[in-house]
């Protein structure tokens, strides 16, 4: 296995040779069960290309641009209920867990044309939404994890769907079935969301008026550009309601992850959470309310504080899979290489089958491309030139130098999308509340994406309860 983070030795496995270097087919395995045959589950060839292109129109920019209002009548929810909470004074609330609604409010208005969460204090959960957020943990649970790495691989394909679920329903493994029920809902609510919009379409104008998004969401806007597409270039139904469930589960969890982990930061930074509020307010007051997309994309230290957490602080530390070389290759580095007998070498020979470790934190952490000071969260170095050597490095990752998003054909098709999230609800959260450290100490743990708890936090079957409580008062 190589270890790899080096720019030019990226650029090969992600970009130049992506066809070579493969995603593990137990990750690709586990996608399709799980979601269908999604972007997950189509990682490679024609097949995930033709999906991405039929994608690619809804997160534009110009999408995006429309879709802001939107986004803004879910934060404003989440801003009401939590002034409530915090009318008569400071209150310590779990954060994460309201990252975690709106995230997925927001992909559910602006993605698909539904609400799943009012977002008002004690509304009942929506089963969608507990399938999503115990998805990994049930799939990366110790029996599940191994019998996938195992068991899985020579299992697959094995028989027609309804066997595969009759042998499914007979394993007296409780850990199966609950993961089996999880996928069931998820599949049905994505089934259910893929009607109604089919419903809407054939109403015309009055029945996209009606849809929370007013017909602007994804999905309306994916089923209309399928219907009108070629007939090499159009999905079929299975597919497109794969992509619910695929998206919701990219998007939820690093969203509101990464959000928390933004306010966690602002907490402990009260000066640098001082300067983004008066920024913020400045520019709230200059618009006369909320800020338009270009205005929100425009705001610099916003941007700074956003662009080095997800540097710094991003929820998938590595590719969350390995790529495997389906040839013999030769992969050229940037920086030169001393083996164990003491050569120096500038390339080296992958064997058939070597498998690659692809470490997105080390690259964006390496102090040769950021220098010196690049384990330090420092918001400033992006309102300055950056070293030479970040542009020098051609790191080839989609975003501002960086891995976060990956790059290449499989790069996150939604990094705007979760970009525009984040800066929409830092807008109102900011300008209306103060964040503070819980006294509870927070710790930042990987189950296949960061994620937080506390020391004291403890779930009923003994696990770290994710939470991440903070102080929260009135600005």
């Amino acid at each position: 296995m190589l270890y790899v983070y080096d720019p030019k030795a990226l650029h090969h496995i992600l970009v130049k040779d992506q066809y070579i270097y493969e995603e593990s087919v137990d990750f690709i395995q586990t996608n399709d069960l799980t979601f269908g045959k999604g972007l997950l589950a189509t990682l490679v060839g024609e097949h995930h290309r033709k999906q991405r292109k039929l994608l690619n129109p809804v997160f534009s920019t110009a999408h995006l641009r429309e879709m802001t209002p939107i986004f803004y009548e879910v934060a404003h929810k989440l801003r009401k209920t939590l002034t409530e909470q915090v009318s008569q004074g400071e209150k310590e609330i779990d954060m994460l867990s309201w990252m975690g609604r709106t995230a997925l409010e927001l992909i559910g208005q602006s993605g698909y044309g539904y609400s799943f969460d009012s977002l008002e204090e004690g509304a009942p959960e929506h089963p969608f939404a507990a399938g999503i957020k115990n998805l990994l943990g049930n799939i990366n649970d110790g029996g599940i994890l191994v019998a996938r790495m195992i068991v899985l691989p020579l299992v697959y394909g094995v028989g027609t769907p309804k066997f595969q679920r009759a042998v499914v329903n007979m394993l007296p493994w409780k850990a199966l079935h609950d993961l089996r029920d999880m996928i069931d809902t998820i599949h049905n609510t994505s089934v259910e969301i893929v009607n109604k919009t089919k419903q809407a379409l054939t109403e015309g104008k009055a029945g996209s008026e009606q849809r929370v998004g007013r017909g602007k969401d994804i999905m309306s806007i994916l089923i209309k550009a399928n219907m009108e597409a070629s007939e090499e270039d159009r999905l079929p139904e299975s597919e497109i309601i794969a992509q619910i469930s695929t998206l919701t589960f990219a998007a939820m969890d690093t969203t509101s992850n990464a959000l928390s982990r933004i306010l966690h930061i602002l907490s402990l930074h009260p000066e640098v959470q001082d300067r983004l509020r008066q920024e913020i307010r400045e520019a709230r007051s200059k618009a006369g309310g909320d800020l338009d997309y270009e205005t929100l994309s425009s705001l610099p230290y916003m941007d700074a504080v956003c662009r080095e957490t997800l540097r710094m602080y991003f929820v998938a530390h590595a590719t969350p899979l390995y790529h495997s070389a389906k040839r013999d290759m030769i992969l050229p580095v940037s920086t030169p290489v001393t083996t164990l007998d003491g050569k120096t070498v500038d390339e080296l020979f992958v064997p058939k089958g070597t498998k690659m470790f692809v470490s997105l934190l080390h690259c964006n952490t390496d102090p040769e491309i950021w220098g010196p000071d690049a384990s330090e969260w420092k918001p400033e170095r992006w309102l300055s030139p950056l070293p030479d050597t970040v542009a020098e490095a051609r790191v080839p990752g989609i975003y501002s130098h960086m891995m976060t998003f990956l790059g290449g054909g499989r790069a996150c098709i939604g990094f705007k999308f979760s970009q525009l999230e984040m800066k929409v609800v830092l807008s109102l959260l900011l300008d209306n509340f103060k964040f503070a450290p819980s006294e509870q100490k927070i710790i930042w743990r990987w189950n296949g994406i960061v994620q937080p708890t506390t020391e004291q936090a403890q779930s009923p079957n003994g696990d770290k309860k994710l939470q991440m409580p903070l102080k929260v008062s009135l600005a």
